[in-house]
């Protein structure tokens, strides 16, 4: 199974060219593979995103896609990964991070916990606060 982060199933729809092309390659072989899921975090980000209407639920469901509940242990993963981001950010000179875990942080989590691959274009903080995730980057 491969998680889907926001960022890709948004460029399915509205992203250039490109990303457009990516994107949609990605998450149909992923679908006719192993699979292919998001999660209530990530479908909160496409209810918040670009107008699209009631659909959104049922148009991933009919391409495939897998909404998938957010497991309860990913809660200490993500709560943990998130402690190192805010105390990395404070050394840096970024200043103070928000005290709640950022959506990221727990998409990371369900992905490590189910040992399932993350795509992303966010691979960065992936790959810094999730290592054991295989992170694929349309």
């Amino acid at each position: 199974m491969i998680l889907l982060d926001t960022n890709v199933v948004i460029d399915a729809h509205y992203g250039d060219a490109g990303a457009r092309s990516r994107a949609r390659e990605l998450i149909t072989n992923a679908v006719g593979g192993t699979g292919a899921a998001i999660n209530p975090i990530i479908l909160a980000e496409l209810y918040s995103g670009p107008e699209r209407g009631p659909s959104i639920e049922q148009d991933l469901i009919r391409s495939g896609i897998t909404i998938s509940d957010l497991p309860i242990a990913a809660a200490a993963i993500c709560g943990r990964a998130y402690r190192k981001y805010r105390a990395a950010r404070k050394r840096a000179g970024g200043g103070n991070a928000p005290a709640t875990p950022l959506p990221d942080f727990f998409i990371g989590a369900h992905a490590q916990i189910m040992r399932w691959q993350l795509a992303s274009r966010d691979t960065e903080r992936y790959r810094t606060y999730f290592p054991d995730i295989e992170v694929v980057q349309p």
